[in-house]
């Protein structure tokens, strides 16, 4: 899936609207928690200041709904930007209107200005042409460096590409690369590694890697499912009923390629001083709840993955915000970063575990894209994609 990108245009005194994704955590008194997706999308705007653009930024941030939310501003953004940059950005309280384009008719090259929320527009989420043709008036190019909103059919993310030439930057070039790698070329074997609550999440995702690696790796409450679809008795652990049918389907036409747990740790509550005790999946009492995999699990999971040579993660394999259940998502961190194989790893949770082990910089590539790799690594063409040369 070859995308131009920013190399491939003359940006030098260019106005260059970039869309970002500066949707970063926060706490409650509004300073940011995480920085990585800013961080994320510095190489792209150093490269556009060395060329000599004028960098225009936007993002959304949180769930306004159309309206003007004070919490939901960027000035915290705009000041940590600042910051990394090591240069001055101008933060505006707008995103359109007169005293925007005065700003950005100011620039100079290399000057970088951060535009307000873009959802403060109800435009911006309903993909409106006129508010996308206002955008586009700020630029005479687009760049979409915001991978993680690239699954959205909205103005910032979509409908700019219709009025400005509309190119990758260095951000989505390599989450489209690292992800596009797995799905058209991958070395075999090729292991993906599925964890988290529900099986519900992650249909798709299911059944497109089911065609394309050769094991696929179940942990987390979704395994629950699957191995209620087997006839096992779960106790009081998290199953999807509604989705008993669907996962036994899916376990027919998987054969041996779906591996489930064969024992886990349990305990009669999510509680880190909760007795626990970790046994053989058939073994489950009616008050247990299958909260990690077990040491044989993870012994199985490690043997495949140490064989792997394309690896793709995403999920827990239980309840890892609790220490004493997060021990089998740590251990497959472990095993991906040992891996001499490609791996990509993405999933908040998942990236947490490879950052907490101290193993993210042994892993191919951390995807920041969340809903956006998953649709990706599902086969859906995504809007934010599809729109760029």
């Amino acid at each position: 899936m070859a995308k131009l990108t920013v190399r491939d245009l003359p940006v030098a005194g260019k106005r260059v609207f970039v869309r970002v994704d500066f949707n970063v955590p926060t706490d409650d008194k509004g300073a940011i928690t995480d920085d990585t997706r800013i961080r994320a999308a510095l190489p792209t705007i150093r490269y556009l200041r060395d060329q000599g653009a004028k960098v225009i930024l936007a993002s959304h941030f949180g769930r306004p709904k159309g309206k003007v939310v004070e919490e939901f501003r960027l000035t915290a953004v705009g000041r940590r930007l600042a910051e990394l940059l090591g240069v001055p950005v101008l933060k505006l309280d707008d995103c359109v209107g007169p005293e925007v384009e005065a700003a950005v008719s100011a620039m100079k090259p290399g000057e970088v200005v951060l535009l307000e929320n873009v959802r403060f527009y109800p435009g911006e989420e309903k993909n409106d042409p006129d508010f996308a043709r206002k955008l586009a008036a700020l630029a005479d190019v687009f760049v979409n460096d915001a991978f993680g909103a690239a699954h959205r059919a909205h103005a910032s993310t979509a409908g700019i590409a219709a009025y400005l030439p509309a190119v990758a930057g260095f951000l989505m070039e390599k989450e489209i690369g690292a992800l596009g790698r797995l799905l058209e070329r991958p070395e075999r074997p090729f292991v993906a590694i599925l964890g988290g609550a529900k099986v519900s999440d992650k249909i798709g995702v299911i059944e497109n890697l089911l065609g394309k690696c050769d094991r696929l790796l179940v942990g987390g409450g979704m395994a629950n499912t699957f191995l209620a679809a087997r006839g096992l008795n779960l106790g009081q652990s998290l199953v999807e009923l509604d989705k008993v049918g669907l996962a036994g389907e899916l376990l027919a036409r998987a054969g041996d390629k779906l591996v489930l747990p064969v024992d886990v740790v349990a305990a009669p509550a999510v509680d880190a001083a909760a007795p626990r005790k970790t046994v053989a999946v058939e073994a489950l009492g009616a008050t247990d709840k299958a909260l990690d995999i077990g040491p044989a699990t993870v012994a199985r999971f490690e043997k495949e993955i140490a064989a792997a040579r394309t690896i793709f993660w995403n999920g827990p394999m239980g309840v890892f915000e609790v220490e004493p259940f997060a021990a089998g998502t740590t251990a497959v961190a472990r095993a991906v970063a040992a891996s001499k194989g490609f791996s990509v790893v993405g999933g908040g949770d998942s990236i947490a575990a490879i950052e907490k082990a101290g193993v993210a910089d042994r892993v191919g590539h951390i995807s920041t894209g969340g809903g956006a790799s998953l649709e990706f690594i599902e086969g859906k063409e995504l809007p934010g994609v599809a729109a760029l040369k």
